[in-house]
Formats: C-alpha cells, sequence, structure tokens
C-alpha cells in the first residue's frame, strides 16, 4: 500500500474516534444528569414526607392541647378542719374575754387555733375558718387596746364606716395592703377584737354575730 492511500485511513480512523467519544460523553452527561434529576426528586419526596409529618405531628399536639384545655378541671382543694372547741374552753378558763362562734355558720370550717399567754406579754386568741364558699374569715383578740395590736394583724388599714351587729358598733376597716381583704374591730373592756378576711362585710358580720 502506498503512503497516499493509507491518510485516508487514518483520517477515518480519527473521525471515528471522536465519534465514539462524542457518543461516550452525551452517554456520560445523560448519565449524569438523569442520576441529578433522580436525587432531586428522592430530595423533593423526602423534604415532601418530613413536611407531611411534621404538619402530621402538629395537627395532633393542637387536637391534644385542645382537649386537655376543655377536659381539665381544677382539683378541688381540700379543707384540712380542726378542732377548736376544747381550745377555745381552756382559753376562756386563763382569759374570760376569750369569743368563739356559738353555733359555727353552717358549711363553715375552723381551720387553725392558738391561744398565747405568755407571761409578760399580751394574751392573744386566733381562729381561723374557711366559708363555704372557700373564703377566709379570721378571729383576733387580745387583751391590749392600743394600735401596735391592731397594725401587726392588719397592716395598714384605712377607715370604712361602720356596722352594727346585735346592737354593738363595730368600725369597719379595709385592708391597704392586701386586695379584697376588710375587718371589723371592736375595742371595749380592755380587749381588741378583730373580725378580718376576704369574705367580705355580710360573712364578717355573720361570724362577728355568732360569737359569744
Amino acid at each position: 500500500m502506498s503512503p497516499t492511500d493509507s491518510e485516508p485511513t487514518r483520517a477515518q480512523s480519527r473521525v471515528e474516534e471522536n465519534v465514539s467519544l462524542e457518543l461516550a460523553e452525551r452517554a456520560r452527561v445523560r448519565a449524569e444528569a438523569a442520576a441529578y434529576r433522580a436525587k432531586a426528586n428522592a430530595d423533593r419526596a423526602k423534604a415532601r414526607t418530613l413536611t407531611n409529618m411534621f404538619w402530621a405531628m402538629l395537627a395532633c399536639l393542637i387536637v391534644v392541647a385542645f382537649l386537655a384545655v376543655v377536659t381539665w378541671r381544677p382539683k378541688a382543694e381540700k379543707v384540712r378542719a380542726v378542732e377548736y372547741t376544747a381550745q377555745l374552753q381552756d382559753a376562756k378558763k386563763v382569759a374570760p374575754w376569750v369569743l368563739g362562734p356559738a353555733p359555727m355558720p353552717a358549711g363553715w370550717t375552723a381551720t387553725s387555733v392558738e391561744f398565747r399567754a405568755p407571761e409578760q406579754s399580751p394574751m392573744t386568741w386566733h381562729l381561723g375558718i374557711v366559708t363555704k364558699d372557700k373564703k377566709y374569715v379570721g378571729l383576733e383578740q387580745s387583751n391590749v387596746t392600743g394600735k401596735n395590736f391592731q397594725t401587726d394583724e392588719l397592716g395598714k388599714t384605712a377607715d370604712d364606716g361602720t356596722s352594727t351587729v346585735a346592737g354593738v358598733v363595730w368600725q369597719r376597716k379595709t385592708l391597704l395592703d392586701r386586695r379584697d381583704e376588710h375587718a371589723l374591730v371592736l375595742i371595749g373592756s380592755g380587749v381588741t377584737t378583730i373580725v378580718t378576711g376576704n369574705a367580705g362585710y355580710p360573712a364578717l358580720e355573720t361570724f362577728a354575730a355568732a360569737l359569744r
């Protein structure tokens, strides 16, 4: 074969080689594009799945929270009653001026009681009551008539008129340091008697009327 005959053969081989390379490159590009699309589709599907899971969980939490709000009921606070009559009688033997309800208004419960008779200090008597409406009424007494006892028991107060209970005039007080609390104060015969609490004046008057 002459040199002139081999030139077309080499040229044809180069053309075929270039065509093969181009086809291979196209195949690679198509494969990469297909892989990219597949990965993108998978990522979108995963994202949709996570989003759906998030919204489903959020919906469940909203339903649970709604049911909790609708069905929740506060536990009734149990009133712890105390027996006070024996201590009341013992206190009366030492301090005849000590008072107690006779009878206790219906549905009211004594929750605290204390009598103090120190040798060199004023005597004090305390009786705490919870009304049937779960309000507080307290009885505070002492064999002193000065302002210090009132201040110790009530804090800052403002006069608020008077209440007449069984013919006896009590001084009304509004407690300035305590929200929605009032007091009835009676001073006489060397004794200060205070009926106080957040039950309102009518309840305080009811309790004062029962004191004997």
